[in-house]
């Protein structure tokens, strides 16, 4: 069954296209497809029928949040940049995507660049701006190429510079490369490093809408927020505010991945499922498998279980789950994940990505990472566990930024959810998964071993023992259990506890 909701259609796979509507169906190149499929008719719209107000008023009554994982109401937003006088105001984008598994924004700036310039330039007039910035970090060329034709394009045609629509507007884009940081999603150390500084964050406020880029008036919005825009200035507020929750409109991109049979982009309406989201547009777990934790949120989210299944998706619900909406990225798990392995791995990459300017990130997160560490070499101790939600506690009550505040949640999430894994760990200094490397040991079952000697021959240091037409035996305090004998087995006579 498909439902028709005012030409974008919902699929029997509870999928409706708004911020992908055009990609993959135009030519991302080619300004002409866009405009055939209403390009920049919202720009026109705003510039010759409507004041700078009411386009804030039409943006506000829509209901959008911002996308790239705080959700503060856009219009807001913009009325208060709006507000705020100045010789010179800006807009920015923030194209810095850095979340592992996520790729919502690069797809978007590859397939439709012209929907975010078009929605930049609504911003400009709504808030007084004439300048325009693309944040976009240097590892997406094929996004900064497509963005470099799409400018070159719009000043061709008229849709960027001087005068827009024969009116008295002016606005021009540029482009600005992140070096791949990840702290710089934070829209104060995004402004910082556009300037020229180090990528470090400021305690707000004042915050960029009253001093942002060079000390000016700044809006700072994410590439699927702009990407909204003009969908919504043309069909309008009434009709986005149809779709979703009552505090979460319309829908939200996300970037499925991990242990599920279809990976890739898909957009919903605000309140699907997650398990709609996994078994009926995701198909389910690869294999067969049990699902285990889906992560949501990226390094700044939480993992949830099977309990979650069916809370539906919006910023309010996921906070309460001990998660969040993050900018997009999904993962989801099988039974072969071990959970404190996962905590481990986004601590790992927090530390990584931490500016460094305050204790409690810079300090903190190493030490969390240090006990995980500790717990997965099976050197923990019960006692390490409360350490562990202490310390996270405090990370999170006196970090400076969002990164620092939010870097503990695969800790505290997993704690809540897979306490057993973490005890089994510490007490019975076991994996359940059998993923946490020190803790295995790998077993000849005698009556299965007929001798071969393909496991011995494959050992790279020796470890297995024992003559032809023989049983084996492995030497734990030799074998650096790297799998090959397993692998190698033909007879299932190796086995790993």
């Amino acid at each position: 069954m498909i439902t028709n909701l005012g030409g974008f259609k919902m699929s029997q796979h509870k999928q409706i296209r708004i911020a992908l509507n055009n990609c993959g169906v135009i030519d991302p190149e080619n300004i002409k497809e866009y405009i055939a499929r209403d390009g920049y008719v919202a720009l026109g719209k705003c510039l010759t029928e409507m004041k700078p107000q009411d386009v804030i008023n039409e943006i506000k009554e829509s209901g959008l949040r911002g996308r790239g994982g705080g959700g503060f109401p856009t219009g807001l937003k913009w009325e208060i940049a709006s507000k705020n006088h100045a010789d010179q105001k800006y807009v920015v984008c923030n194209a810095d995507e850095g979340d592992p598994g996520a790729f919502m924004d690069r797809s978007i700036l590859e397939g439709d660049p012209h929907a975010v310039l078009e929605a930049m330039a609504i911003c400009g007039y709504s808030m007084g701006a004439t300048k325009g910035l693309v944040y976009i970090r240097a590892e997406y060329p094929l996004a900064i190429k497509r963005l470099k034709v799409a400018i070159e394009q719009a000043r061709e045609y008229g849709l960027l510079g001087k005068k827009l629509f024969e009116t008295d507007f002016d606005f021009d884009i540029e482009l600005r490369y992140g070096a791949g940081a990840f702290v710089c999603g934070e829209e104060t150390s995004l402004i910082h490093s556009m300037e020229g500084l180090r990528g470090e964050p400021t305690i707000k406020p004042p915050y960029p809408a009253e001093k942002g880029y060079l000390g000016k008036p700044t809006n700072v919005n994410n590439v699927e927020t702009y990407a909204n825009i003009p969908i919504i200035l043309r069909k309008g507020a009434s009709w986005f505010n149809k779709i979703g929750t009552e505090k979460s409109k319309g829908t939200k991109v996300f970037a499925l991945a991990g242990k599920v049979k279809n990976v890739g982009l898909v957009e919903v309406p605000m309140g699907t499922t997650l398990r709609e989201v996994i078994y009926e547009i995701g198909g389910g777990i690869e294999n067969d498998k049990k699902f285990k934790a889906v992560q949501t949120g990226g390094p700044s989210g939480g993992c949830l279980t099977e309990k979650h299944l069916d809370t539906p998706i919006d910023f309010d619900n996921l906070l309460a789950a001990g998660s969040m909406m993050g900018s997009g990225g999904m993962i989801v798990m099988d039974e072969d994940n071990c959970m404190v392995s996962v905590a481990k791995f986004y601590l790992d990459f927090t530390v990584e990505e931490s500016c460094g300017k305050c204790s409690p990130c810079r300090i903190g997160n190493k030490r969390l990472y240090e006990l995980l560490d500790r717990i997965t070499q099976g050197k923990g101790e019960l006692s390490d566990l409360q350490r562990l939600r202490n310390m996270s506690l405090v990370i999170k009550d006196t970090s400076l930024c969002g990164l620092g505040q939010t870097s503990p949640n695969p800790v505290l999430s997993t704690l809540d959810n897979f306490y057993d894994e973490y005890l089994a760990h510490v007490t019975d200094k076991k994996c359940p998964s059998g993923e946490c490397k020190d803790l295995m040991t790998y077993f000849v079952i005698e009556e299965n071993c007929v001798g071969c000697t393909a496991c011995a021959r494959v050992c790279p240091v020796g470890a297995i023992t024992g003559e032809k037409k023989e049983v084996h035996y492995i030497n734990p305090e030799i074998c650096i259990k790297c799998g090959a004998c397993e692998e190698r087995c033909k007879f299932d006579a190796i086995i790993v506890k």
